[in-house]
Parts: C-alpha cells; sequence; structure tokens
C-alpha cells in the first residue's frame, strides 16, 4: 500500500466540524492523503451534521465519533484543528515534522432557533469547510 499523508482532523467532541471536515477530504482527496478525526471527547456522530453531508453527496452516516489517539497524532503529517477549543487543549505532538493548522469555524451545533434556521447554520459551516478543504487540496496549504 502507497504511504499517504496522514491529515487529522480535530475537535472537541468530534460531533460535527471535524467529521465534516474528514467526510470531504476522504471524498474529494482519499486517492491522495489518509483521513482520520477525532475529538478531545467523544460526543457521538451528529444526526444534522449526517444529514447535510447526504445533501452534498457525501456519506458518513458509518463514521465513529472517537478521542484523539496518541499514536495517530504523532505520525499525523497535518494536524487540522476546527474549533478554538480543541486548538488550545490539543495535547503535545511530539512528531516535529507535523504541519499544524487551525481552521475555526462556528459550531453549528451551538445554533439555536426554529430546525430551519439550525440547519441553515449546519449547512454554511458545511458549505465553509468545503471551500477550505478544496483550497487545501489545490495549494497544499
Amino acid at each position: 500500500m502507497e504511504n499517504k499523508p496522514l491529515v487529522y482532523f480535530l475537535c472537541t467532541g468530534n460531533s460535527c466540524r471535524s467529521q465534516i471536515a474528514d467526510g470531504f477530504l476522504k471524498a474529494l482527496g482519499g486517492d491522495r492523503y489518509e483521513v482520520k478525526s477525532a475529538g478531545l471527547e467523544a460526543h457521538g456522530l451528529n444526526p444534522r451534521a449526517v444529514q447535510v453531508m447526504k445533501e452534498a453527496g457525501v456519506d458518513i452516516s458509518t463514521h465513529t465519533s472517537d478521542v484523539i489517539d496518541a499514536e495517530t497524532l504523532n505520525r499525523a503529517d497535518y494536524v487540522i484543528t476546527l474549533c478554538g477549543h480543541a486548538d488550545e487543549h490539543c495535547p503535545v505532538i511530539s512528531n516535529k515534522n507535523v504541519v499544524k493548522w487551525h481552521w475555526g469555524f462556528d459550531d453549528p451545533a451551538k445554533a439555536t432557533g426554529t430546525e430551519g434556521e439550525i440547519m441553515t447554520s449546519f449547512r454554511a459551516v458545511r458549505d465553509s469547510i468545503k471551500e477550505r478543504i478544496e483550497k487545501f487540496l489545490a495549494e497544499g496549504k
């Protein structure tokens, strides 16, 4: 098997933003990258995230919500945090060659209002993450 660079997406609960990023990078760049995601805690896969990704043609319904794995973290080529809390509380990475970035996105799980308004927040975050993944694939940064 070809050794592809590992991208590790991190968020607080590994329920929404990191799952969306994981899904898009696997769908759009899975031939070029190994992709994993995790959280400081495991909050479970958010059903609204699954729904908005399905609307975008990406099935993340089989994803699991996982806690950060030290071995995966230390072999990652890219560690990308998607929320400020995960960025501030990311465990120490012993791999000195890792590229660590913070791509901050609002937490759609904290959206309030009607179901329609909440889903609008999820779709906006989904679309912003997709744009950022496309930029990463085009520019490598």
